[in-house]
């Protein structure tokens, strides 16, 4: 049922152009939010034209930058274009906050809500605050490093150890927040942190492999890279937008490794060496344990997000399927790299048809769902490597590693393409290859609001014609 509103007739110019700010405003506002949680350009772009056109104000041309967000609109052929732009200064992950405006804007497309009441929602929507309490996200953070632990094979030992590191680290990372020190130097503060733990747990002799310890907090801090999004715009064409994500991937991905390697170097320097562990392949018989550590990384990374509720069931399900996929292909010797990337394929067609059935973008759950597959281990025994034996074999392990994330990347997206034409057999040949939609409506469009003062206006338009000498 539409929403009651009063059609107004003859509306002038200046009601018009304010009209048309506010849903500028609106679609700027809204683009801002997506932008700083993660996706990737073209879906912001698509998520920014729906909520002008459902606003509408058909021809917007909408333009994103790692940065800014501009939007233009010209009402006539023969008036000059308005120009309007906003920039983005946060960036954060809150998967909840994610969810609600992309909700927002498909009910707006629709016409359930009016566009005033979409900018109120909008605005509690960024007034509210997280839907779980601090000390949950951090207690995920530590679930996340133990799940890591349980992927890896560790004793309970080690998932126990893993999990003080990483509440650890989390709180250290939030001081530093509260005191406004960069990211850069959390994910440098978090790396050195988590060696030294596992320094002391081997100086102590306990009996627990400090790789494992050093691997699941070099999980914990790569978790909420945005590297999809990177390999998304170079994918659509926003190579700007990709180049810029793509250093700052790499340069907090430095930051973790400047962190470990330092520690590993003060430990050489006091004579504690971290042992290096024989690579052990992994078997069939560790299925189990894989199985559960994934499912309990995905959905601890993303809670630590503040991912709404209803998202937790399809990314325990995607978490699971992915360990269910990559450990029979690893155990099968087909390649570490190769094997990542086809569980990120699985991961992607699956996310995509729960994500609708769910109510959430696919975003959410691919990002989750990956969480668990990335290089931990094979980031510290390249820093290992280079450290303690021969320069060529870390450099090895180190580009094994970058081979693996660029493979999770592209993986899950290429399982998105596969996903949305075998949902939509009856698009057309160019919808289906128009690219994966990881947050927003595929397609802008009037809402019935709209539609019906169109055909308002075009009514007036041929009355007033008629009555012309």
């Amino acid at each position: 049922m539409l929403p009651r509103v009063e059609l107004q007739e003859g509306t002038d110019d200046e009601s018009e152009a304010v009209e048309t700010r506010r849903v500028i405003d609106l679609a700027l506002r809204v683009g801002e939010l997506v932008l700083s949680n993660g996706a990737g350009a073209a879906d912001v772009s698509a998520t920014a034209l729906a909520v002008t056109t459902a606003g509408g104000l058909r021809g917007c041309a909408v333009d994103v930058s790692f940065t800014t967000i501009t939007v233009s609109y010209s009402s006539r052929s023969e008036a000059a274009p308005q120009t309007f732009t906003r920039t983005v200064t946060y960036r954060g992950t809150d998967y909840g906050l994610l969810a609600d405006v992309d909700q927002l804007v498909r009910e707006l497309r629709d016409g359930s809500i009016t566009r005033t009441e979409a900018s109120s929602r909008l605005n509690t929507i960024r007034s509210t605050p997280s839907r779980y309490p601090d000390w949950l996200a951090s207690a995920a953070a530590g679930a996340m490093a133990a799940g890591v632990a349980m992927l890896l094979q560790g004793s309970l030992l080690a998932v126990a150890g893993a999990l003080v590191s990483a509440l650890l680290v989390d709180q250290i990372v939030r001081m530093l927040i509260r005191w406004r020190i960069p990211v850069f130097y959390h994910q440098v503060a978090a790396g050195f942190v988590v060696t030294l733990v596992a320094h002391g747990l081997h100086e102590l002799d306990v009996p627990v492999a400090p790789s494992l310890i050093v691997a699941s907090g070099i999980v914990v801090r790569l978790a909420g890279i945005t590297l999809v999004g990177a390999v998304q715009d170079a994918l659509t064409g926003y190579y700007v937008t990709a180049t810029a994500r793509t250093f700052e991937s790499l340069l907090l991905t430095g930051g973790v490794i400047a962190g470990v390697s330092l520690g590993l170097s003060a430990g050489v320097r006091l004579g504690f060496d971290l042992p290096l562990e024989a690579a052990v392949p992994t078997q069939l018989s560790d299925l189990p344990s894989a199985l559960m550590g994934g499912t309990v990384v995905s959905v601890a990374f993303a809670v630590s997000c503040f991912g709404p509720t209803r998202a937790l069931l399809p990314i325990a399900a995607v978490g699971l399927v992915g360990q269910a996929v990559y450990v029979p292909l690893t155990s099968a010797a087909i390649g570490v790299a190769w094997s990542s990337a086809m569980a990120a394929v699985v991961i992607g067609i699956a996310s995509y048809s729960l994500a609708g059935r769910f109510r959430v973008p696919p975003l959410i759950i691919v990002v989750s769902g990956i969480v668990g597959l990335l290089p931990g281990l094979t980031i510290y025994r390249g820093l290992t490597e280079l450290l303690t034996q021969d320069d060529l074999a870390g450099l090895l392990s180190l580009l094994t590693a970058m081979s693996i994330a660029i493979g999770l990347a592209s993986g899950v997206l290429l399982g998105e393409y596969i996903a949305q034409p075998l949902k939509r057999e009856a698009r057309r040949l160019e919808n289906r290859l128009a690219g994966p939609r990881l947050v927003g409506p595929r397609h802008p469009r009037l809402n019935p609001l709209q539609r019906l003062r169109r055909r308002r206006r075009r009514g007036a338009s041929a009355d007033t014609d008629t009555a012309a000498p």
